[in-house]
């Protein structure tokens, strides 16, 4: 049997103060869903948080993931906009071993990958990119062989294309 289990972006609008995370990764938790990516900024709107977390699952457990979330207090509105004309990013810095031999290799995959070299030591540089998951992926794939020291992503955020409002 073919799993329809797919990744799925879920916007959620909340109101913007303490234990409203905490809330809601403990529902997540209690009915047993797992969160791929999780990020948690201010809205446009005074007083209220913009959530974006990505979720694997089928649509009728997806579905219910949104139902639990819309019943919290806390929240205001939740969409899942996978199916919308969407933009997403993700940013990562990337620490990577860097001598004077391969600095230049590095600095060239960089510019390539319209990134910014945001810090230069004596052993390492750390790298900004911004982009789709894909292009994460690949350049970090690319600085392995140099020595990945360390990375830090952001986790997925989205906005719908165009002048779509979403549902109040």
């Amino acid at each position: 049997m073919v799993s329809d289990a797919t990744q799925h972006t879920i916007h959620a609008l909340v109101q913007d103060k303490p234990g409203v995370l905490n809330r809601i990764a403990s529902m997540f938790r209690r009915r047993g869903y797992n969160i791929s990516s999780l990020s948690v900024g201010r809205s446009e709107q005074p007083g209220l948080s913009r959530m974006t977390f990505v979720v694997i699952g089928d649509p009728p457990t997806v579905e219910q993931v949104c139902r639990q979330m819309d019943k919290l207090i806390d929240v205001i509105r939740v969409t899942d906009i996978t199916a919308e004309n969407i933009v997403t990013r993700e940013l990562a810095l990337i620490k990577v071993q860097a001598s004077p031999h391969n600095r230049s290799e590095i600095i060239q995959l960089v510019d390539i990958f319209r990134a910014n070299i945001v810090d230069v030591g004596i052993e390492t540089v750390i790298i900004e990119v911004t982009g789709d998951e894909n292009k994460v992926d690949s350049l970090v794939q690319l600085l392995e062989p140099f020595g990945i020291r360390e990375t830090m992503r952001t986790g997925r955020i989205a906005i719908q294309r165009g002048s779509t409002i979403p549902n109040a």
